[in-house]
């Protein structure tokens, strides 16, 4: 991973334009190819990014990212603050809890829950910055990407925001929607993920393992 703090101004090229004006940032360059540009707030969303497969051309003051589209990220670097490169090795990934592993399987299993007539693409489907926990196709035909999570906040919202980000690039799945599901989901992150499109879903852990059945209930 190479890390670079610069002055500098970054042009977007492609489907549509962007501009950012002569600034501080870090560019950060990954060892899968991808270059993201961040300023000191926004969390851990960048300004804007190149995604792989992509190149990178270096030259006297300009970075130039280009996939194979033809979209060009034109990096302009006035000054250098700090340029220091890491080996960082391969990442163990993420571990879920054991009822988030849970809850994934019998989703996987039970997709219906996710409406009548959804089909299971797969489990864990692949994306540059982790994996989908599934991928399904709904009565339509179309994509749906799914997040799931034991409590649902907001930060797994933005988490299922970034997949939905980089899916609705590939022209193979045609437009992506997204569903939240969790056991409990915080009023915040329903109200985030309603903004953005995204359907939420509540799981009854208990009656998905048939541990409880709601016909039997008094109240």
């Amino acid at each position: 991973m190479r890390l670079v703090v610069a002055r500098c101004a970054v042009d977007y090229v492609g489907r549509l334009t962007a501009h950012l004006p002569m600034a501080p940032r870090l560019l950060l360059v990954k060892a899968d190819g991808s270059v993201s540009v961040h300023a000191d707030d926004r969390a851990y969303k960048p300004l804007n990014w190149m995604s792989p497969p992509c190149r990178l051309t270096i030259g006297d003051g300009e970075w130039v990212v280009e996939n194979k589209a033809g979209e060009k990220l034109i990096i302009t670097i006035d000054e250098v603050l700090h340029d220091s490169s890491h080996e960082l090795g391969a990442d163990p990934g993420l571990q879920k809890d054991g009822v988030e592993a849970h809850l994934q399987k019998l989703l996987a299993e039970q997709v219906e829950l996710l409406g009548p007539g959804c089909t299971l693409i797969r489990r864990e489907y692949p994306t540059p910055i982790g994996p989908v926990d599934l991928l399904v196709r709904d009565a339509d035909g179309a994509a749906v990407a799914v997040e799931i999570k034991r409590r649902g906040e907001i930060d797994g919202v933005e988490q299922l925001t970034r997949y939905l980000e980089l899916l609705n690039r590939d022209p193979l799945l045609g437009k992506v929607s997204g569903v939240f599901a969790a056991q409990q989901i915080k009023p915040q992150a329903r109200t985030l993920a309603q903004d953005r499109g995204i359907r939420c879903l509540v799981l009854d852990y208990d009656v998905m393992r048939g541990v409880d059945d709601p016909s039997s209930r008094l109240f």
